[in-house]
């Protein structure tokens, strides 16, 4: 038998086997929590506008007294409870909370309009107002969630609910709009370029045309219909590979048959367009008003946002207990696998072994919210810093009282060749001395041919580009590729914060894209991002308004920072992937300077790289001092 489908058919047995293993647990946990809960199903929770929103309430059975509340607030499925919901729901319970889990509005039986966040400024207030009523509670709430499920919370966390105790909010950035020098308008963009992740993402999620019961129908008779029709949508499924090579972007959905929803409103926004403050996304220039536990990774979609946004609440929020109240950790995994992190194995994100990274989420939530929550405090500040955080490489956790640790200081690594950097047999180098070389790098964009995505801070796109660590040589081999590559390091160099990257570029089109790669390369040539970042040029002056560029001027472009924790090994080399597209993550740019969205040619851009004279294209490494 081929080797190649023996490892295919081996795969398929061993997922079914696990998908069954997993379907009997969550047939087990959900068990255990009817053995331990009272629950209250469909409860029809009104907002100020009449609206309600279906709602499930679960109880310890032993409860004695007034109990805090756990709150999960969701757009998907929770007719029957996730298993992520399921496995907090059963934590809640065995220690001593009410979890409460709700569909956003429009989203299943919950009535309403849906809107990406599901309105947390008012449903979200609402909510908390609810459950502070209620003769069970305590009024003291905590919100949780990854994702979806964190995102709505920055939002909320702006309103300052006096019930609104403590959050965890995990793998967060959707939620938001600007912070510090990130402008990604719940990750839509990043650097001015369209994510792809969210609209195909939109595809499973947005139904704004659907079959719908009645408004106004009793508790009973809800319940008595969700045990019939379960009002999830069966979307077609898509070759997501194939179908972002179509051409024009805003044709995807409508060639797919796919549902009605915001999509084709969202993708003609730009990324300074006022709407962006109209709904549920946190920008920095609100106020933030509840103790947080973060929990972070370093291979996930948002993590620079997430980090940022991080530091600007322990810098910012007018309340001193929240400022000196904010705790994070940040994990080498991708996104919202948090629980997913083997106990007694290595962690393999995408190719790159993590090592052991022993975590346990689930004590550290529970901690945390009996530390807010509960009248005897739990041990959370004796037992965490305010920063957790895994160095890759090193393969191991670190701890400080800030991020990015006060050690870190910077060091500029120059961009430098002899004119040919082109691919990974090019002769592009980085230094520490800035170059004195007058020679520019040149390479041809074709957007018809775009870079491919491998690997990176990717989430949520149904595999059209994977997420993680891998061997970018494939990529490097690619002439439209420029690689710029240090010597072997005579010693261990950490570098653990943000990374700043200027490049001085230019480009026979009037708008074109930059890309830039962070690869940490092993003695045998083994080539492992670690992070990347794009920019188009149209607003390399700012957001608000594109400015394009003119045939062969040279302009300075200044990216949005990178984020890691990695340890460059002595014998290891630091290397810099400069190009235009990383497809499909990513919606290549056709180079002509309209919109985008809604055209099908595309311009050949002649795009050059300079690092001489007054041109000294750079990367700032935050270089931690080691002992």
């Amino acid at each position: 038998m081929n080797m190649k489908l023996l490892l295919f058919i081996s795969c398929l047995v061993m997922n079914l086997i696990l998908s069954s293993a997993a379907q009997a647990d969550d047939k087990e946990d959900y068990k255990a929590l009817m053995d331990m809960a009272t629950s209250e199903t469909m409860v029809m929770m009104p907002m100020r506008d009449g609206v309600r929103l279906a709602t499930d309430v679960y109880r310890p059975k032993s409860a004695v007294g007034k109990l805090p509340t756990i709150l999960l607030k969701t757009p998907y499925n929770e007719n029957k409870l996730q298993r992520s919901s399921l496995r907090m729901a059963k934590l809640a319970i065995e220690n001593g909370y009410a979890f409460v889990v709700q569909n956003e509005r429009g989203r299943f039986y919950s009535e309403g309009e849906w809107q990406i966040l599901g309105h947390p400024r008012t449903d979200g207030y609402d909510t908390l107002s609810w459950i502070e009523k209620q003769e069970w509670s305590s009024g003291k709430v905590g919100t949780f969630g990854c994702s979806s499920s964190a995102e709505w919370q920055l939002g909320l966390a702006a309103q300052n609910h006096p019930a609104h105790t403590a959050m965890v909010p995990a793998a967060a950035g959707a939620g938001i709009g600007k912070v510090g020098r990130y402008t990604e308008q719940g990750n839509w963009y990043k650097g001015g370029v369209h994510q792809t992740l969210f609209s195909i993402w939109l595809y499973s999620v947005q139904q704004n045309l659907s079959p719908k019961f009645p408004d106004g129908l009793s508790q009973e008779q809800l319940q008595r219909l969700r045990n019939s029709y379960d009002l999830a949508a069966k979307m077609p499924k898509v070759d997501w590979k194939k179908q972002t090579k179509k051409l024009p972007l805003e044709s995807w959905f409508k060639s797919i048959n796919g549902n009605d929803g915001p999509f084709l409103e969202m993708i003609k926004r730009t990324p300074g367009d006022p709407e962006w403050l109209k709904g549920g996304l946190y920008h920095d220039t609100e106020d933030f008003g509840v103790p947080a536990l973060w929990l972070n990774s370093w291979y996930d979609v948002s993590q620079g946002p997430n980090l940022d946004l991080f530091n600007h609440v322990t810098k910012n929020a007018s309340d001193p207990e929240v400022r000196d109240n904010q705790y994070m950790v940040i994990a080498p995994n991708l996104h919202c696998s948090f629980w997913r992190i083997p106990k007694y194995d290595d962690l393999i994100v995408g190719e790159r072994n993590m090592g052991r990274v022993k975590l346990d989420p689930d004590t550290l939530i529970i901690e945390w919210f009996d530390y807010w929550m509960k009248d005897l405090k739990s041990d959370f500040k004796k037992n965490n810093q305010k920063v957790k955080y895994f160095i890759m490489g090193a393969n191991e956790w670190q701890t400080a009282d800030n991020w990015p640790p006060k050690s870190s200081k910077p060091m500029t690594l120059f961009l430098t060749s002899g004119g040919k950097a082109n691919s990974l047999y090019g002769d592009g180098k980085l230094q520490w001395v800035k170059s004195s070389r007058s020679q520019q790098d040149n390479y041809q964009y074709d957007p018809m041919n775009p870079v491919q995505a491998l690997g990176g801070s990717v989430c949520c796109n149904s595999g059209a580009s994977l997420g993680g660590s891998y061997d970018q040589r494939a990529i490097e081999a690619r002439q439209d590729v420029l690689v710029y590559t240090s010597e072997p390091l005579d010693k261990d160099i950490e570098v653990t914060g943000h990374i700043d990257i200027t490049l001085y570029v230019s480009s026979d089109a009037r708008d074109t894209d930059f890309t830039v790669k962070l690869v940490d390369v092993d003695p045998e040539g083994v080539a492992y991002n670690v992070d990347d970042t794009i920019q188009r040029a149209r607003y390399r002056e700012g957001y608000e308004k594109p400015v394009f560029m003119k045939k062969s001027e040279v302009y300075e472009l200044n990216f949005s920072p990178l984020s890691t924790s990695n340890l460059f090994k002595a014998g290891h080399r630091i290397r810099l992937e400069v190009s235009s597209s990383k497809f499909p993550q990513y919606m290549r740019n056709l180079n002509t300077g309209g919109n985008n969205y809604d055209e099908i040619e595309a311009v050949v851009a002649n795009n050059s790289i300079y690092h001489a004279g007054q041109y000294q294209s750079r990367i700032v490494l935050p270089v931690k001092t080691l002992e």
